[in-house]
């Protein structure tokens, strides 16, 4: 595990929480190699108003009602809402823990202002870490494309190379708005893909859940509430041997890129298939260059494996670290 330096990285937290989403925020209030600049929300796992109290309410759980929370996307670019988390999320989209009270109201600026404002602010270049459907990032690079050159890098949760999880080929995240997610990923910027192929293999067991609890501290005992209505979908439905940490993998690979293997290469995402929908085309071989003599660029590092010990200790340290 590499050790923290004292270069800080600016992010902004794009997200539909979500109790994975959850987790992801927790994760990146805990280092101090993160500097949350904003969350803004986006309309997915539930609809934008249960999203947006939910970002709150973490936030406030976590005693940092500092961190401004911009209510954004209700919809996809051109498609109808399908909210995704219901059967996974519960009604609210985090069923299961006792949450605060909201600490504060979400800010005046819609999603896309105060994205355009935090990085127009910002001395450093932004890293973006959109871990709901990508509708709010897509609308800022169409509106201020100018402001691609102040965004460092983004680190999404979403697609898969070889599965989906919301049809067999789509991933739900890429799957809610298609088009949003081919404007980024063809948006030139350098991307880091924690999709299906990864997170499917960073999962907390029900043993390892309890060392968590065990901990005693309130963020430990909160996150271990969270993976306990979070993995019934997954041991219930799924029938894999752990709750699988989607978002959370977003910013754990900012922060270890050393525990996982990843292979650089062009990714597109299909918006017009039958059955492909959603789907992100991975090309992994280089048939396009191989077979057509064409040079596509390689868009985006895939995240295909991680070291799982490794990765369920750093989150374990990051919930203690939050008290």
């Amino acid at each position: 595990m590499s050790k923290e330096n004292d270069k800080k990285i600016p992010v902004i937290i794009d997200c539909d929480p979500g109790h994975d989403d959850a987790m992801a925020i927790l994760w990146a209030l805990s280092s101090p190699r993160i500097e949350l600049r904003a969350v803004t929300t986006v309309a997915g796992n539930q609809t934008i108003e249960k999203v947006t109290t939910n970002a709150i309410k973490v936030l406030t759980k976590a005693h940092r009602t500092d961190i401004p929370v911009a209510m954004g996307a209700k919809a996809p670019l051109i498609r109808k809402l399908v909210v995704g988390g219901e059967v996974v999320h519960g009604d609210s989209g985090l069923e299961g823990p006792v949450l605060p009270e909201c600490g504060f109201d979400p800010s005046k600026l819609t999603a896309l202002e105060m994205l355009v404002k935090t990085i127009e602010e910002s001395e450093e270049k932004i890293t973006l870490i959109p871990i709901g459907p990508l509708t709010n990032i897509a609308t800022l690079f169409i509106v201020r494309p100018d402001l691609k050159e102040k965004i460092e890098r983004i680190s999404l949760m979403g697609g898969g190379a070889y599965m989906g999880n919301w049809t067999p080929a789509a991933e739900y995240n890429i799957w809610a708005d298609p088009e949003a997610a081919k404007v980024v990923f063809n948006s030139g910027l350098p991307i880091i893909m924690s999709g299906l192929d990864v997170t499917h293999k960073a999962y907390i067991t029900r043993e390892e859940n309890e060392i968590l609890r065990a901990q005693g501290n309130e963020i430990s005992i909160f996150a271990a509430e969270l993976i306990d209505y979070f993995s019934r979908y997954h041991y219930e439905v799924e029938g894999f041997p752990g709750c699988t940490m989607h978002d959370p993998t977003a910013v754990a690979v900012l922060l270890y890129p050393e525990m996982f293997t990843s292979v650089k290469c062009n990714v597109d995402v299909e918006i017009t298939g039958e059955l492909t929908t959603g789907m992100t085309v991975v090309d992994t071989i280089g048939y396009k260059k191989k077979i057509f003599g064409e040079n596509p660029d390689e868009n985006t590092t895939v995240l295909f494996n991680v070291d799982r010990k490794k990765y369920v200790e750093a989150f374990f340290a990051a919930m203690k670290s939050l008290g």
